[in-house]
């Protein structure tokens, strides 16, 4: 039996259907607006995983060019491996939604969304979210949803809720919210220096929006909703947890708070090893994991409440404080930009190559033929962060890359100001905490160290939030542990005028829209500092578009 429900959004219906297209799937609804259609489904496996502290989820966002009467370019007439602007999608329909399985649940889950219909004129992509939130609702996988999500462009003063793809190249906002009833768990995008309180406007403007598609999607379950699978119950209680923790966690605390990324690491190692050799007898077989998701547990409640208790957090700074910074240019000899930036136990290698309209970026998929003027492409080797792995581009490395690249694309000249090609390359060469900021700080400075007449310099920072009850603490410039073990995790970029780039993702329902203006308010007092920095003392030259690019122009004037 097909059913439907409908919401009014713009102009247009925001039409969801099921029953009609893909019955074999544990849920599967068509969702339509304009001439967009996206077919999103989900499954799941028929058994569980053992040992596993993670929820199995994976989403394939792909669009067809048959959407769009085209038959794909080159010689191998049908899609290939997956787009950037496809991964981009599949993990912003993925972040808001996974902390909503249940880790209990053990089973392998695939969202596949695809876009079938499109007008070219409303993007696919957030037709696509609805339609994978209401897919899930409806099979009979456990889920806490659904989410809702819209994109949001400010244009003329307004609030413009799903804007056309005309409206989004005229606006001077482009972000995506996604949230539950409750609030808001995730935001994207990016912007031409826009003010925080613009950006706080947007996103509760948003929800107004996110919430009136939870509630369509709720009355589709009660339609067509299968009955949901019983989450197995949690094996027997660890009965040696009271006893390992009053040995241990005094020896864990003082580990938690020595003095670097890996000595912590190492010290928090040992207690454990010696924690595991203090109770080799009493353990019994297969219960060495409850060992180590205890630490887990002692550990985060150690940083927390130091944060919330105290203000100190692992490396010994305060709540506000920025990590020591050092900004070098001219690293490479033969390039046409380069400069390292650190911050921390962070650093980015950035590097800028110019060059012509011969090597522009031809991007071939369902909206047109496009060329790119600029990309930013990110690397995040394994020695970053001390390990062997196999060198390859995730969807982590595309995701952060993309985010780098917003922030920087809006303080670019215009191409008929400066008409080259632009290529930024970020080697992450070490890693803990937001190397995706550090890769925007080091861009700016590569830009301007290859002569690229910028309008401003960019910086950006990571910010995090732990809260507890009423009580909550705002970092600056957040550790690794800190974005793990935190509430949430939120990364701006701008100028010292405005916001350029934007990414947040809110691990707990509820948050005030009070703290989202303080935090949002600490951060603007956080980019200011990186961009007031000076580079190291090794470097002649002051960092400033004048005298870095000015050479390059004249050069290239004449």
């Amino acid at each position: 039996m097909i059913h439907q429900v409908k919401l009014r959004i713009g102009e247009d219906d925001l039409v969801l259907e099921t029953g009609r297209m893909a019955k074999q799937a544990n849920g599967a609804v068509l969702a339509r607006y304009a001439g967009s259609v996206v077919l999103a489904t989900v499954c799941c496996s028929d058994r569980e995983v053992e040992n596993l502290d993670y929820v199995p989820l994976s989403v394939d966002y792909n669009e067809k060019y048959y959407a769009a009467g085209k038959i794909p370019g080159g010689f191998i007439k049908r899609e290939g491996r997956p787009k950037d602007k496809e991964i981009l999608v599949s993990r912003q329909i993925d972040r808001p939604m996974r902390p909503l399985f249940s880790k209990k649940f053990k089973r392998e889950i695939q969202v596949i969304p695809t876009t079938i219909s499109t007008d070219q004129v409303n993007p696919p992509d957030i037709i696509a979210m609805a339609a994978s939130s209401a897919a899930v609702m409806i099979s009979d996988i456990p889920f806490d949803g659904p989410i809702g999500t819209v994109r949001v462009a400010y244009l003329d003063d307004n609030f413009i809720i799903n804007p056309t793809f005309d409206q989004i190249g005229e606006s001077k906002l482009d972000i995506i919210v996604s949230g539950t009833e409750a609030g808001i768990t995730m935001v994207e995008g990016g912007a031409k220096e826009v003010s925080e309180d613009i950006l706080l406007d947007a996103i509760k403007e948003a929800h107004k929006y996110i919430k009136e598609i939870c509630k369509i999607q709720i009355k589709l379950a009660e339609l067509a909703g299968k009955e949901k699978i019983v989450i197995s119950e949690e094996e027997e209680q660890f009965s040696l947890k009271d006893e390992i923790r009053e040995w241990a966690y005094s020896k864990l605390e003082e580990a938690c708070f020595v003095s670097g990324k890996h000595n912590r690491s190492k010290a928090i190692k040992q207690v454990r090893e010696n924690t595991l050799e203090q109770f080799e007898e009493k353990l019994e077989e297969n219960q060495e994991k409850y060992v180590y998701q205890l630490f887990e547990e002692m550990e985060s409640e150690i940083v927390r409440k130091s944060i919330l208790e105290k203000g100190i957090r692992t490396d010994g700074r305060k709540s506000e404080d920025i990590r020591s910074i050092t900004c070098e240019i001219d690293v490479l000899p033969r390039t046409h930009g380069s400069a390292l930036f650190t911050r921390g136990e962070t650093q980015a290698l950035a590097v800028t190559t110019l060059g012509t309209v011969y090597d522009e970026q031809i991007m071939d998929n369902i909206e047109g033929d496009t060329r790119k003027t600029f990309m930013l492409h990110y690397n995040f080797p394994p020695y970053s962060v001390g390990e062997t792995k196999r060198l390859f581009t995730g969807r982590r490395e595309i995701g952060h890359g993309h985010l780098a690249e917003r922030a920087l694309s809006a303080v670019l000249p215009s191409k008929e100001e400066f008409p080259y090609t632009i290529r930024i390359v970020s080697e992450v060469l070490e890693s803990n905490g937001s190397s995706s900021m550090a890769t925007v700080c080091g861009g700016t400075l590569s830009l301007l160290n290859a002569g690229v007449p910028v309008k401003k310099s960019v910086a950006g920072i990571a910010m995090g939030l732990v809260t507890e009850g009423e009580r909550f603490v705002i970092l600056s410039d957040i550790l690794g542990e800190e974005d793990h073990l935190g509430d949430m995790d939120f990364k701006v970029a701008g100028t010292e005028d405005g916001i350029t780039a934007f990414q947040m993702d809110i691990k707990i329902a509820g948050v005030d829209y009070s703290i989202l203006s303080k935090a949002l308010g600490q951060a603007r007092e956080g980019r200011k500092h990186i961009l007031n920095n000076e580079p190291d003392n090794r470097t002649a030259e002051k960092l400033d578009i004048g005298f870095c690019s000015q050479n390059h122009i004249d050069a290239y004037r004449s």
